[in-house]
């Protein structure tokens, strides 16, 4: 390969427009080469061989390879992991600079600082970029450097500088001349790579003024079209963080709305600074916690079996679609910390594995938050009562009623547990805990 080619790496960023990795690539001065791998570290690890977040990553990934294809380009993907795969493309098309945009999870640091050693060893080098968020690392901290453990006074700092900055859009999608002109192989059918074929079924994104406008007094009742449902978007990056909060500064009364996508920065900038949140509670006290983790229980809360509607209906609308309303998934990982007492990583890990917005970051510090456990968190003695929350957020249960049809029959089961008992115990529980020295 000439020393004047290129490869930018697709990741989490699944588009073409204001991609600001790929049009530092494009605008190089070099040839670009896309390419995507199909990471088998991750890969392997899926239990369900019809996931929709795979069926939507390769939706995505032919219609980019389409619009590469009308510029006489194409897109090389590979099925293996990382430094395989780059092994493998330096071995066929030859060694040249990697053009990445950054990724905060554990996993993805380490996977990268190992390809830009790879790299450095192939007189290549690697090239990363800030694109998922606005503001990364300590781009946002105290005045004293430390970084910010409460979201309100990091959400004001956020909003201060942000509205100091003249924040651009990258337009790679007019720099697509760059791409080297050749022809690779078609984006694989999930068959190819040892899944079975499915349709993602990914909820539609509304960014309409007239939804963000009203999302602050909709946004909360399930049953309502009341969101934007741009996290799926959002987590591979077929959507421009910059474009959204362009959108909110453009709309009035979107303040709420953009709070919103602030938490997202909020968690993404605490798993950076604590890698630890992963596996452990932010407050390590909450490690002390005597977690019942009953098995059946857990099962129950997994089907949708709970006996109590809200949940209940809440786990079948992640088992039928993959997404699930935030109110409710507040509502479901309460119920599951404190009136089951299981352990906050189980629930965890069982979204993880069925989300189709899926991210670390804000699925870990909702778990913890909830559990109280997390940064900011609601306190231990915050219990959700599910009944009440039906009473407030499903009056007419309409939500309800579209994911539980045998309501009030013979068929739905009893309450697992009494909300007072499971209150009083879940109390018990944590006092003990964190009274402990």
């Amino acid at each position: 390969m000439p020393n004047n080619t290129a490869y930018f790496w697709f990741r989490r960023d699944l588009r073409i427009e204001d991609n600001c990795g790929f049009y530092h690539a494009l605008i190089s001065g070099k040839k670009v080469i896309p390419v995507f791998i199909l990471d088998t570290n991750i890969l392997d690890d899926l239990e369900d061989k019809r996931d929709k977040r795979l069926a939507f990553i390769l939706e995505k990934l032919r219609e980019l390879q389409a619009i590469f294809r009308s510029f006489k380009s194409d897109m090389v993907w590979v099925h293996e992991s990382p430094l395989t795969a780059w092994k493998q493309i330096f071995s066929q098309f030859g060694a040249g600079d990697i053009y990445a945009n950054r990724d905060y999870e554990p996993y993805a640091i380490k996977r990268d600082l190992e390809i830009a050693d790879f790299a450095y060893k192939n007189n290549s080098h690697f090239f990363d970029y800030k694109d998922q968020v606005i503001f990364e690392k300590d781009e946002i901290v105290k005045d004293n450097g430390l970084p910010y453990t409460v979201y309100t006074p990091y959400s004001k700092k956020w909003k201060t500088v942000f509205h100091a900055k003249d924040f651009k859009e990258f337009p790679s999608q007019s720099e697509l001349h760059q791409l080297l002109s050749n022809h690779f192989a078609a984006v694989p059918a999930m068959e190819d790579i040892g899944f079975i074929s499915n349709e993602s079924n990914i909820p539609k994104m509304n960014i309409s003024n007239h939804q963000i406008l009203n999302y602050v007094e909709t946004r909360d009742f399930p049953a309502k079209d009341g969101t934007t449902k741009v996290s799926t978007a959002l987590r591979f990056g077929s959507i421009s963080i910059r474009s959204l909060f362009r959108k909110a500064s453009e709309v009035s009364h979107s303040e709420k709305w953009m709070n919103e996508l602030i938490w997202r920065e909020f968690y993404s900038q605490i798993l950076w600074h604590f890698p630890n949140v992963v596996n452990q509670s932010f407050k390590p006290s909450y490690d002390r916690i005597v977690w019942r983790n009953n098995e059946e229980e857990f099962h129950k809360w997994c089907e949708g079996k709970t006996g109590y509607p809200m949940v209940d209906a809440g786990m079948r609308e992640l088992h039928g679609t993959g997404y699930m309303h935030n109110r409710v998934r507040m509502v479901t990982a309460s119920f599951l910390t404190k009136h089951l007492l299981i352990d906050w990583r189980w629930g965890e890990s069982y979204f993880a594995s069925k989300l189709l917005d899926y991210d670390l970051a804000s699925n870990n510090g909702g778990w913890q938050w909830a559990a109280g456990s997390g940064v900011d968190a609601a306190p231990y003695f915050r219990i959700f009562n599910p009944s009440l929350q039906v009473i407030r957020f499903d009056p007419d249960k309409f939500y309800i009623r579209k994911w539980i049809p045998e309501l009030n029959s013979p068929e739905y089961p009893e309450p697992i547990v009494s909300h007072e008992f499971a209150r009083e115990r879940c109390l018990k529980t944590y006092q003990s805990a964190l009274n402990t020295r």
